[in-house]
């Protein structure tokens, strides 16, 4: 098992989520984060950090697509270990529904 982002984290950014994680999993794109599959030691303490509830377990129905991601991108984006400040419009794009279609860039 591992924990992966999903798509609540686009345009929110609110990092927590880095600040405890012990193993520095996570990488960042221009508009989300993403935790690398292969790092993550399934300890699960990222998960309750967020406040947007944007982290979820791998076995959850319908997390595939967001495995992938976060598998692909892990390997592209570079790697953070400390929380940064979050978009300052991130509140207005919190419960917002399709932001991948709407938001998502890939940072290449």
């Amino acid at each position: 098992m591992t924990y992966v982002v999903n798509e609540k984290c686009i345009k929110c950014k609110l990092m927590d989520c880095v600040d405890v994680c012990p193993v520095d999993c996570f990488y960042e794109g221009k508009n989300m984060l993403v935790i690398k599959p292969d790092e993550c030691i399934d300890c699960g303490v990222c998960e309750p950090e967020c406040p947007v509830d944007a982290i979820k377990a791998d076995t959850e129905p319908g997390i595939e697509k967001w495995l992938k991601i976060n598998k692909e991108y892990s390997e592209i984006w570079p790697n953070i270990s400390e929380k940064k400040d979050p978009p300052s419009d991130h509140m207005k794009y919190k419960d917002e529904k399709n932001k991948f279609e709407k938001y998502f860039k890939e940072n290449l």
